[in-house]
């Protein structure tokens, strides 16, 4: 009996002390280490759901970028959500409090994306090599620069477009924004090179960069995000708005080139007169319909001199845009007049229809017309002037994308060319 005493005596005793060990262990994981040597980012890593990874890479990032005096701001989706979610507390937090926990950076992702504006960066060269001494592994993607395409001597001239720096395991993805006539800023396609490893990053999971990209020039602040001093833009709410409708396209300056060596261009005094009188009317029309947040895009022969010739047509004798009729507002006509433009013809109504006319400089009218979308089709209807005959035209389905035309960013059928099939054929050379 003695015996068997001093067996459970024995095992007790060794449990006691393993659980002992474990307790220390887990106090030395939990406590010590965050006080001694690994800090804010080991403590961050204990937490479930947590990883101390990418706020160490973006720490890196910002202190880099700091120091090179290189302006970038934050353009994550993910992050910028989770900030204009909680902009007042964001905001009213100090920087000490702000590394009590980590909220925005320690979410187990594989990138963080940032922006930089191209024309304020000095030293380009400087920055890359410091980032690889750094440690970062830093990937250049450069492609030609579109606002030189039309030039012969320049065109095919390469810009940065995209930088993806990567530290362990989590990436820094910069997006290079560049200044477009118009005051907004464009960024190009992320578009991989026979070269470039493929495994680098997963780059089918990057958000920006899949196509091209036009946004409004964004007025930045500075804030203090888990520890770290970063700009956002000032409504970050704006921006995320833009981004799932931020794709671009370029005018076709080859094909317009060469639609001018087969169709010498109008230079006589009425044609460019003409032209002169719808670009100022066009730049009225997108700042009054900008200011009542009513979508609109360019339509009809406007869209097609775009299109074709990267010009407006000197023999059109209007201005045509497009809005869909959901986003007609009752004040439209209103704001017109209160611009200048008194109007000259409406017809249709909003339910079937309706289409308006305004009356610009030296005759040149603007035409809207109002696009109704059905099961597999839209449609707008048009009414002659002079009869009062209704004409019904179908299009198919099309999204819309910026552009830039007339030294100011528009918006234009996605699908362009069915767009223009739809309303004047398959050849319209002639047009």
């Amino acid at each position: 009996m003695s015996r068997i005493s001093k067996n459970v005596i024995l095992v007790l005793l060794t449990l006691t002390s393993s659980a002992f060990l474990l307790f220390q262990l887990y106090y030395y994981k939990h406590y010590l280490s965050a006080k001694n040597g690994s800090g804010l980012s080991k403590s961050k890593e204990s937490r479930i759901g947590f990883d101390g990874t990418q706020w160490r890479a973006v720490k890196k990032f910002i202190m880099l970028t700091s120091s090179q005096n290189v302006p970038v701001f934050l353009i994550d989706p993910l992050i910028l959500e989770l900030i204009n979610k909680n902009f007042e507390q964001v905001k009213n937090t100090s920087h000490a409090s702000s590394t009590s926990e980590c909220k925005f950076f320690c979410v187990p992702r594989d990138f963080t994306t940032f922006a930089l504006q191209y024309q304020l960066w000095k030293n380009e060269e400087g920055w890359f090599r410091l980032a690889e001494n750094m440690g970062f592994q830093c990937l250049k993607v450069e492609s030609k620069d579109p606002r030189l395409d039309w030039i012969d001597s320049l065109s095919g001239t390469e810009i940065p477009l995209h930088y993806i720096c990567k530290l362990t395991s989590h990436a820094i993805h910069l997006v290079v924004f560049h200044e477009r006539s118009g005051n907004y800023l464009w960024h190009g396609h992320l578009r991989l090179k026979g070269h470039i490893d493929r495994k680098f990053v997963p780059f089918r999971k990057l958000q920006f960069g899949r196509y091209p990209g036009a946004f409004d020039r964004p007025e930045l602040q500075q804030i203090t995000v888990d520890g770290l001093d970063v700009l956002i833009p000032k409504d970050p709410m704006h921006f995320l708005e833009e981004i799932p409708h931020s794709r671009f396209i370029e005018c076709r300056y080859k094909e317009a080139r060469a639609f001018f060596q087969h169709y010498l261009d109008d230079n006589t005094v009425e044609a460019m007169t003409f032209q002169k009188r719808a670009k100022e009317l066009l730049q009225l029309a997108a700042k009054t319909l900008k200011k009542l947040g009513v979508r609109f895009w360019l339509s009809s022969g406007t869209c097609l001199g775009w299109y074709r010739q990267c010009s407006i047509i000197p023999y059109s004798k209007d201005v045509d845009l497009g809005i869909f009729i959901q986003d007609y507002k009752s004040d439209i006509i209103s704001a017109f007049q209160d611009a200048g433009l008194p109007l000259k013809h409406k017809f249709g109504k909003v339910e079937d229809s309706l289409e308006l006319s305004f009356q610009g400089k030296d005759d040149v009218k603007l035409d809207i017309f109002f696009f109704y979308e059905e099961t597999d089709h839209m449609w707008n209807g048009g009414t002659q002037a002079k009869t009062g005959k209704k004409f019904k035209y179908l299009f198919p389905k099309f999204t819309l994308c910026w552009t830039e035309f007339v030294d100011t960013k528009f918006r234009v059928p996605c699908e362009t060319i069915e767009y223009i099939e739809a309303n004047y054929g398959k050849n319209q050379q002639g047009v």
